[in-house]
Parts: C-alpha cells; structure tokens; sequence
C-alpha cells in the first residue's frame, strides 16, 4: 500500500519543463546575445576553420545571397521559410561585425546604437517637436536630414574622393554605386523626383522611353556599338525610371520576369519530352508553339486559382 500510495504521488506531479521550452522564452536581446556569442565562438581559437578564414571581401556573395533569399521566401508565402531567411541575413550582421571587434574597428553594439540613433534623427515628427503633414513630407524631411547629416561627417574629415579634389554636395549623394544598376537608377530618379525633378504623368516616360528607342534603332543602323550601348543604358534608365514612377520596384519585376520564362520554359522542355523528343532538337515554329501552349497552361492555371480564392472569399 505505501508503494502504491508514493507512485500515485508522484504521477500527479507536473512534468518537468524541457530546455526547449525554457529557452522558447527569452527575449529577442536574449536570443540576438546568443547569436553573438555563437559567432564570436566560431571565429575564436579552436573554433571553425571555414568562418576564422572569412573576411569582409569574401563574404559579399553571401551578404547578397541572403538578401535575395529573402525576397524569394517573402514571394512564396511561406512564413517559417522567411523568418530562417531573414536569420541567416541577421547572422551576416554579426558576422562582418565580429570580424570588426576582432580589429579593434566597432562593435556589434555600436551597429545597433547607430541605426536605433538614426531612427530617432530621421523622425522628429514622431520623437520631437516637427510636423508632418503626410508621407511626402516625411521625406522631404528624411532627405534634408540626410543632407546635414552628411555635411556634419564632412566636416570632421570624411574620406575624400579618389581623385583629391573636394566633393561639392549633392541630393545624389548616398546613392550608393555598389547597387545592381536598376535600384541604382531606381534610387537616383526617386531622390530627384522628391525635389520636383520628375514627369507631371507616365506618358511623357513612355514617350521618352520611345525617344530611346528610335536612337538605339538609330545607333543599330550606324552599326557603331559604343553608341548602341550608351542608348541601351539610355533606354534601360528610362525604363527603370517608369518603374519607379508606377511605383514599381524594377528588381523585383524583373525577378518574376525571370522566374515566369523560367517556368515556361521549363514546361516547354517537359512538353517536347512528352512527345518523344528533345527541346534543343526541334524547329523553330515548334519551339514557338510551345511556348504559347505553356503560356496557356499557365494562365489558365492562374484563372483557375483566383477563381477558388474568389469562392473562400
């Protein structure tokens, strides 16, 4: 009977709590220490060979492949796989700032200061005394700022241009080269529509965009191709700047332009399979009428889909 008693006892006590589940419960500073401390750990004596061998040149592929996987898993939809993507561009933080500490240059905790700083700067309409009628406004805001903030760092002896001759201000200035071509042309065009530089509607884009157009014919007839690429970069800016003035971002139309040829052109592969032989074999009208087959499958694939989603609606 006291045996009995005693395992009944016990049965009734709660279960201990796992690790996991206790760990499940710190806080975002906690986790973000944690991370840190991994990282450090992976660089220190004994750590990982592949990360002590990392430095800021080698990790650029890694800084943009991130960025752009996570754009893809945004796309998607999938959640679980957009938050693992977004740790793994944070994790690129903390490593190029690791690999500072360890040159005695800035901490991961002065990353954090400046930009929570910045922020702060940036809204005087929220965390000071300014106003601001609407979103426009905030950016005029946010462009002035930006500006006095730049002559300040000028001021006490900034790096200076590779030619050595002082660098007169610029609303361009912060754009930055390092960009793919079209957000930095998407950039340039939106900090000089926010001073009134800009079209009154898209038709005077599209109509430069067929100005571009005849000179690149042009350029093409003369067969001069320094010329022909100068009106193709002519025509591509004008291109990206209708992006911009639709309030499109051009990499990532770009993006889905890529992504639909890649699954048509994959469905066309896998049609030509189907019926005994190789894309790469056949003519070209066979080649063109797979495609707009694989293009009707598509879109009736997509009619289809907001056809159900109208009906959950």
């Amino acid at each position: 009977m006291p045996t009995r008693k005693k395992h009944a006892t016990k049965a009734r006590k709660p279960p201990r709590k796992s690790k996991m589940v206790k760990s499940k419960r710190l806080t975002p500073g906690q986790w973000f220490e944690k991370l840190v401390a991994v990282q450090a750990r992976l660089r220190a004596p004994n750590g990982c060979p592949w990360d002590r061998e990392q430095t800021h040149q080698s990790l650029r592929t890694y800084l943009i492949e991130e960025a752009y996987e996570v754009l893809e898993a945004l796309e998607s939809g999938n959640d679980a796989k957009f938050a693992e993507e977004m740790g793994d561009l944070l994790l690129q933080i903390v490593f190029h700032s690791q690999i500072a500490r360890e040159e005695g240059r800035f901490t991961v905790a002065e990353v954090i200061r400046e930009i929570h700083d910045k922020m702060i700067r940036r809204h005087p309409h929220v965390f000071g005394e300014t106003r601001a009628k609407d979103s426009a406004e905030v950016l005029r805001n946010w462009e002035q700022i930006k500006a006095e903030e730049r002559r300040g760092s000028g001021s006490k002896g900034g790096a200076k241009p590779s030619d050595g001759l002082p660098k007169e201000a610029s609303l361009l200035d912060g754009v930055s080269r390092a960009l793919p071509a079209t957000l930095e042309g998407f950039q340039l065009t939106r900090k000089a529509s926010r001073i009134g530089f800009d079209w009154e509607n898209s038709g005077g884009v599209f109509e430069k965009m067929g100005e571009e157009t005849e000179e690149l014919k042009k350029a093409l007839e003369e067969a001069d191709h320094l010329k022909t690429e100068e009106e193709l970069g002519d025509l591509l800016f004008a291109a990206v700047n209708l992006s911009r003035f639709l309030k499109v971002d051009p990499e990532i139309a770009l993006k889905k332009a890529n992504a639909k040829f890649t699954r048509r052109f994959r469905a066309m592969e896998r049609l030509a399979r189907e019926s005994g032989r190789e894309f790469k074999d056949l003519p070209r009208e066979k080649m063109e009428a797979l495609w707009e087959a694989a293009k009707r499958s598509e879109e009736k694939a997509h009619s289809a889909k907001m056809i159900g989603a109208q009906r959950k609606g």
